[in-house]
């Protein structure tokens, strides 16, 4: 296809860092140059999500996401269309979901824990990098970012973790880290890493 966008997959476990990271790379493009697909705004509805043996919502699940929707998504903008969608608010009573407007790009950025365990997705990428943290500093993210962005009790975000995100970061997420093409630490900070990819991403713009 002329003038086929590149595809980066970027994926690591939950608190790795991967928004942040993702965030700064936006901050350096423009529309044009950039559109970032992020797996978040996939899940299905609350009601049709598995239910553990204590009754309690596992979001974190390759089937909690509508994968061919999310990848006939990323195939419109490879074919140069553009698409809009509702932001996921994860039931957050604070927030209200936003109308998102992605726009084909000279790059696109595919993010989230399952990006390289669906298949069909990852034979899509021209790239994949992985974010790498220690556990320990992966939970007091995820305890961070559950309370302010999603409302979520501590009792709660703690439950999830030892039950549903660290079983699932083991099975769905970490195999996948041999595959990739470049492993990013961020248990300090992620700088170094950070340059390496912009450097790249700069040049593909040009």
């Amino acid at each position: 296809m002329k003038n086929k966008p590149y595809l980066i997959g970027i994926t690591g476990g939950s608190g790795s860092g991967k928004t942040t990271f993702i965030k700064r790379i936006r901050e350096e493009f423009n529309d044009d140059e950039l559109c970032i697909v992020s797996q978040d705004d996939y899940y299905l509805p609350r009601d049709k999500q598995y239910t553990d043996s204590n009754g309690v919502k596992n979001f974190d699940l390759p089937k909690s996401i509508n994968k061919k929707e999310f990848r006939k998504d990323i195939q419109k903008l490879i074919a140069g269309e553009s698409f809009t969608k509702e932001e996921y608010t994860f039931n957050n009573e604070n927030a209200e979901g936003k109308k998102l407007i992605f726009k084909p790009a000279k790059i696109i950025i595919v993010e989230g824990i399952f990006v390289f365990h669906f298949k069909k997705i990852k034979r899509l990428l021209d790239l994949k990098i992985f974010l790498h943290a220690k556990e320990n500093l992966k939970v007091i993210r995820r305890i961070k970012r559950d309370q302010e962005e999603r409302n979520y009790p501590i009792e709660d975000v703690l439950y999830r973790y030892e039950k549903h995100v660290l079983p699932t970061f083991e099975k769905y997420i970490k195999p996948y880290q041999e595959e990739a093409d470049l492993v990013i630490n961020n248990n300090r900070n992620f700088e170094n890493g950070l340059d390496v990819v912009l450097g790249f991403l700069r040049d593909k713009v040009k």
